[in-house]
């Protein structure tokens, strides 16, 4: 097993995980096996408790496992598929730790940092680093490793010291550390004093970093990247300029073109491996489809305006996945994605007294965009202006798209203004007076534990008899079944399913036992569409979420276009177009 460590120095942030997955990305492009694993120094024991506006969004693997945002970028850019376990947090492997040390496995020795905490975090990446995560179905060929937070951090040092452990078991050739570092700009000159100290406290602690990766808003001039290598004890070849590009989805072509693969083939003794030829056929093929969809993004095509309607959209990592999703969509459709980020509770009456010019500006963001989207979330805070951005979309006619909440706010709307249920609400947030619950707590879900107690990781729908007309389906490529990521508490109110099938809101899909709904659609709207899933969570760059793809393209007016051409209010089904198949 090969290892390559991506770390960071001077500021939090960086962009190590877009320079990992690109890293990984060209790995995979000449043949090789990649997976990755995230190193995150906080308590907790997973990221699911975690305030979305303060840590981000909360990813959802297969297995059902609540990781941190950056697996989400891994399995974006490899196509791969993580478990919980390819997330590591201080928590779990101090919970590990003293659960063996009470089960007595440590023979009744002191049980200390080092070795037995750094003992664990090595046993851990060397175990996990071997499990395949791609069709291959056959052991990777390299980890790449985020070691998450700053170097120098006190909670990421006992991290530290198991790299320095890994890197002396996998012997020379093995590993390679990627130091990312930031150059900031004072008065017009480039600054490398912060790199300097950032490989200067790296180094202190055992760690050697082989390539300095600096990101800077410009270019480097050249004595910048020659005072660089001077001082950090390294050839200006080793050093690497990621500079800001249009597209995040540039930075894997602009390492290319810098020299990082025969680095890495150089570093890792890549030549000593066998590798497949029909890997390597592959990987010249993904190379060459990521940049054919990545290099025109610098080009102008025709903008699609989408207003993102949530409660956390003043941090815009909390919907990290919903953007990526929404950019992967505006490639394929070849337009220039626009998000007017809306904060639902200013679409709220109060606000018009409150802060009118808040009020008015929110609905103008809503009134002008192409397609509403309602994302996930939690909480009563902004309910009602969701429901009014669901009502404005649905009465005209514009594409709306719900995911999770989104889709229960959809219902809601749609039994209070269509099935005339007017105190229609969530049991999630019921006030005094509210006698409707469509939406309720179900009935498996633990109300105490938070943590790992939701509806989680991926799951079957089924889409049922007579809805061959679906847009949705049709997306799918006509299939009966399809396999989406969950993560919620709550669902469709079994009691109201008939009441609101009668007055037009179509359940065309449902779970495994026919009993919780999963998408809802309106037939006689251009697109008008809820899920229960996130579908976000299984976008990738060449295969778009197929949801997100038909909002989009309803949005940008190529609807047809998109799925081959066929009409979909006739009743067919597309079985060509866009039918789930990886380019990878």
């Amino acid at each position: 097993m090969k290892y390559v460590l991506v770390s960071g120095g001077v500021i939090s942030g960086v962009g190590k995980g877009i320079i990992a997955s690109s890293t990984g990305l060209l790995l995979k492009t000449i043949g090789l096996k990649v997976s990755s694993i995230k190193i995150d120094p906080y308590l907790n024991v997973d990221a699911g408790t975690m305030n979305p506006k303060e840590h981000g969004e909360v990813f959802v693997l297969d297995d059902g496992g609540e990781v941190d945002l950056d697996l989400g970028n891994y399995e974006r850019y490899l196509n791969i598929t993580l478990t919980r376990e390819n997330n590591i947090t201080t928590g779990k492997i101090y919970k590990h730790v003293i659960e063996r040390e009470r089960r007595g496995d440590y023979l009744g020795r002191t049980v200390q940092v080092v070795p037995h905490i750094t003992d664990a975090i090595v046993d851990w990446i060397e175990r996990v680093a071997k499990i395949p995560v791609d069709d291959t179905q056959q052991e990777p060929d390299v980890c790449i490793i985020e070691l998450g937070g700053t170097v120098g951090d006190i909670e990421s040092m006992p991290f530290v010291e198991a790299m320095t452990q890994l890197r002396r078991g996998a012997g020379k050739g093995n590993f390679l550390q990627i130091h990312v570092s930031y150059i900031p700009v004072i008065n017009g000159e480039q600054k490398t004093k912060p790199t300097q100290q950032a490989i200067r406290a790296a180094r202190s602690s055992g760690l050697l970093p082989d390539l300095i990766a600096c990101r800077c808003v410009t270019p480097l001039e050249p004595s910048t990247v020659e005072k660089i290598a001077h001082f950090c004890f390294v050839d200006v070849e080793q050093v690497i300029v990621v500079r800001d590009m249009p597209s995040i989805y540039q930075v894997p072509v602009l390492l290319q073109d810098q020299g990082l693969v025969p680095l890495l083939r150089n570093g890792l003794k890549l030549d000593d491996l066998t590798l497949s030829p029909q890997l390597i056929s592959k990987g010249d093929q993904i190379w060459n489809q990521w940049t054919n969809l990545t290099t025109p993004n610098q080009q102008f095509y025709d903008a699609v305006p989408i207003a993102l309607v949530g409660k956390y959209t003043e941090f815009h990592d909390s919907y990290l996945s919903v953007t990526k999703s929404l950019e992967h969509c505006a490639m394929r459709c070849k337009r220039k994605l626009q998000i007017k980020w809306v904060d639902s509770e200013h679409l709220e009456p109060q606000y018009q007294r409150k802060d009118p010019a808040k009020f008015h500006n929110a609905w103008h963001e809503v009134c002008t965009a192409a397609g509403v989207l309602v994302p996930g979330g939690f909480g009563v805070r902004g309910t009602e202006g969701m429901i009014a951005a669901a009502k404005w979309a649905r009465e005209n006619g514009t594409p709306y798209l719900g995911i999770c909440l989104g889709m229960q706010i959809a219902v809601i709307e749609y039994a209070r203004n269509v099935c005339g249920l007017s105190n229609a609400t969530s049991a999630e947030f019921k006030k005094e007076g509210d006698s409707e619950d469509v939406i309720v707590f179900m009935p498996e879900i633990d109300k105490v534990n938070l943590g790992g107690t939701m509806r989680l990781g991926r799951r079957p729908t089924h889409f049922q008899e007579g809805t061959e007309w679906s847009k949705m389906r049709a997306l799918y490529g006509g299939a009966k079944a399809i396999d989406e990521r969950h993560r919620h508490r709550y669902e469709v109110s079994p009691a109201h399913i008939e009441q609101l099938e009668a007055q037009g809101l179509s359940f065309v899909g449902k779970d495994d036992k026919n009993e919780r709904m999963e998408i809802i659609e309106l037939r006689d709207h251009q697109w008008f569409v809820g899920v229960q899933f996130h579908p976000e969570y299984l976008s990738r760059v060449l295969d778009p979420s197929k949801p997100y793809l038909g909002f989009v393209a309803a949005s940008a007016g190529c609807l047809e276009e998109i799925t081959g051409g066929v009409a979909l209010k006739d009743g067919s089904v597309v079985t060509n177009g866009v039918n789930g198949s990886s380019h990878f």
